[in-house]
């Protein structure tokens, strides 16, 4: 079931959740003690997670301020997590006002936060939805109330950032491809991943440790994946330069610098951007 939530939502208990976590690793306050203890956890075993979600967050940026400025006018944020400075809309609207955003996450708190914030603002939303279940969101696009954010006949531009690394390989296909390949040319894709070269740059400890924190919080499997495999994800789309490259390297003249422009070595996640 799709919904909006508007009201407060109070700690859901026990369980950390992966938004709330990315949520306090970015400094953010939509976070409870079990997302702290877990980010906290997640610090200790990869001290660089906040600058690794930093970066990822000023890819997204970049790559909206780049579709907003070729002419998309439509967004679907899918896990599109708890909102911070940088949100998709602030960036595309501040090209052009007319842009239409829909948020979908499965967090209420990130749904809350969001419409608070976008009270007023009439082409965007924000709804409660599970993104793995791409028929129920396909089925509101197309008759239900949510056509009025988003016109799926209409150029478009679909969402992945550091959330497909929680589907497993088996199931990856039959979570992106139906919106995917339903929309029409003109739109766009935007992934970013996790990528397998971590363990060129950390221990298979480090990337253990990890895992095991996210397996234990979380009750999430994190699933790393290779070029190829990120590459496949866009179906038949184009890539757009400078193509999959680690998110620190894409485009970085376009926006604020970037954690991992001085160091040693790049982000260990993937990013890119397509056209179909």
């Amino acid at each position: 079931m799709l919904t909006e939530q508007q009201t407060s939502t109070q700690s859901p208990g026990g369980r950390a959740t992966y938004s709330r976590i990315y949520d306090y690793l970015l400094g953010g306050t939509q976070n409870f003690e079990p997302d702290r203890e877990a980010a906290r956890q997640l610090l200790r075993a990869f001290p660089e997670a906040a600058d690794t979600a930093r970066s990822n967050r000023l890819f997204l940026g970049r790559a909206v301020r780049t579709l907003a400025e070729a002419g998309i006018r439509q967004f679907l944020d899918l896990g599109s997590g708890i909102p911070t400075q940088g949100n998709v809309h602030e960036i595309a609207q501040a090209t052009a006002l007319a842009v239409r955003v829909l948020y979908v996450d499965i967090d209420p708190v990130a749904v809350v936060a969001s419409n608070q914030i976008l009270a007023g603002n009439p082409t965007c939303r924000a709804i409660e939805a599970d993104f793995t279940r791409p028929d129920l969101i396909l089925d509101s696009l197309t008759g239900g109330d949510l056509a009025t954010v988003i016109d799926i006949s209409q150029p478009t531009a679909l969402l992945y950032c550091s959330v497909l690394q929680v589907i497993p390989n088996d199931r990856i296909d039959g979570v992106v491809a139906p919106i995917r390949d339903r929309l029409v040319p003109g739109s766009a894709m935007v992934i970013s991943h996790p990528s397998t070269t971590v363990t060129d740059q950390h221990d298979e400890s480090t990337v253990s440790k990890v895992t095991d924190v996210y397996r234990a919080r979380t009750a999430t499997e994190i699933v790393l994946r290779t070029d190829a495999e990120l590459a496949s994800l866009f179906g038949d789309y184009t890539m757009i330069e400078p193509g999959l490259v680690p998110v620190d390297q894409w485009r970085p003249e376009l926006g604020a610098p970037d954690p991992y422009a001085a160091g040693p070595a790049p982000s260990p996640m993937r990013g890119a951007v397509a056209f179909r």
